[in-house]
């Protein structure tokens, strides 16, 4: 607990000084978005000190202001903010086609996976430069066997070390969990016009999954909500479990970077066993 908190506290003084340094740039967007982090990061610490209540971030309700919204035509979307848009809608590590197909069903935009992989590799260079200089970084999620990078996954850094890892069940915990997330702001994002044929799609391919066979009549949001929640009660213990041990072990273990990034030479040392 004493460790955690420490860890917060220190994020905060980094954001706050970043905030400072963004204000001497007249960076009003940088300022608005470490102030938002910086938010949260004091709830995170509230909620340890017993301040708050923990949010139940798999229920979390999408919100007018946060709930996807569609692009205008002209407008020009960055990979990296297209990136961080469909990771915040869907709260878990993500594939690139999986964030691809997010973006595109629910923000109207494509999203070029094929400069993911540059896009990865400029966070670390940023972040190595200037620590916690951004507020957030795209990261690879981590495999909770060796805190190394997880193949074709990304994360936001922002999340918490727990979310960021992937065991042998959290590929379908996070499955499950965001098909609940995205059948929330189908729902929102249908309104009284009807649900958009791409996000249809898309929830219709979970719901196969889920249910094992195609759905007679039209999307049941109500019933996939109930079918991936019954399952997800299944796995969700387990799987955090080894997730929080695993966590604990890279606070122990690695450095900002490494916790971030991912532990790079024991990845390496595992190819070299492996050849």
């Amino acid at each position: 607990m004493d460790e955690h908190l420490v860890a917060l506290e220190t994020r905060m003084q980094q954001l706050q000084e970043a905030i400072r340094q963004a204000l001497t740039q007249h960076d009003s967007v940088q300022v608005k978005l470490l102030g938002e982090e910086l938010a949260r990061t004091r709830g995170a610490w509230n909620v340890l000190c017993g301040l708050s209540e923990v949010p139940d971030t798999t229920q979390l309700e999408v919100r007018p202001e946060t709930a996807p919204t569609v692009a205008e035509p002209h407008q020009v979307v960055p990979v990296r903010d297209q990136v961080h848009q469909a990771l915040a809608l869907l709260t878990v590590p993500a594939s690139p086609k999986l964030l691809s197909q997010v973006h595109q069903a629910f923000f109207s935009s494509p999203l070029n996976t094929a400069r993911l992989t540059t896009l990865r590799r400029d966070e670390e260079r940023s972040f190595r430069s200037a620590p916690y200089g951004r507020a957030y970084y795209i990261c690879p999620a981590l495999t909770s066997d060796l805190l190394s990078p997880a193949r074709g996954l990304l994360a936001l850094s922002t999340w918490p070390l727990e979310q960021r890892l992937v065991g042998p069940l959290t590929q379908r915990v996070h499955f499950l969990t965001s098909a609940l997330r995205l059948a929330d702001a189908a729902e929102h994002l249908a309104g009284d016009t009807g649900m958009p044929q791409p996000v249809q799609q898309l929830l219709l391919h979970y719901s196969r999954n889920i249910h094992g066979d195609t759905p007679r009549g039209p999307l049941d949001l109500d019933a996939l909500r109930r079918a991936a929640a019954a399952e997800l009660e299944i796995h969700a213990d387990d799987d955090a479990d080894t997730r929080a041990e695993a966590a604990q072990r890279a606070r122990q273990q690695l450095g900002d970077v490494e916790q971030i990034f991912g532990n790079i030479l024991r990845s390496t040392a595992r190819l070299r066993r492996t050849s």
